[in-house]
């Protein structure tokens, strides 16, 4: 695992090639999302952002399926978000 310094001067480690500093991605994404929004992390706020999800509404166009599909969304993103659509009385799709 290498550890790399990103432009704002944050360390992290990654596994991968991939450049993007998980501190700084989560401050961008947090800034973009509301604050309906529970912390999912900033891989799954960046699998949103790729399939133009903006409020919680939005996802009740899509399936659980549909989401765990998504590059860097995983089990615990699904578990917040359903505990927050719960909170509004919303759903995710049946598919």
């Amino acid at each position: 695992m290498a550890i790399k310094l990103c432009d704002n001067g944050h360390t992290f480690k990654k596994t991968s090639d991939c450049p993007v500093c998980p501190t700084c991605s989560t401050e961008e994404m947090k800034g973009k999302y509301s604050k309906e929004f529970p912390n999912i992390g900033a891989p799954a706020f960046r699998a949103l952002d790729s399939i133009k999800i903006q409020s919680l509404s939005d996802l009740t166009k899509l399936s659980e399926e549909e989401l765990l599909a998504l590059h860097g969304f995983g089990p615990r993103a699904l578990r917040l978000l359903h505990e927050a659509l719960k909170e509004k009385d919303l759903s995710f799709a049946q598919k």
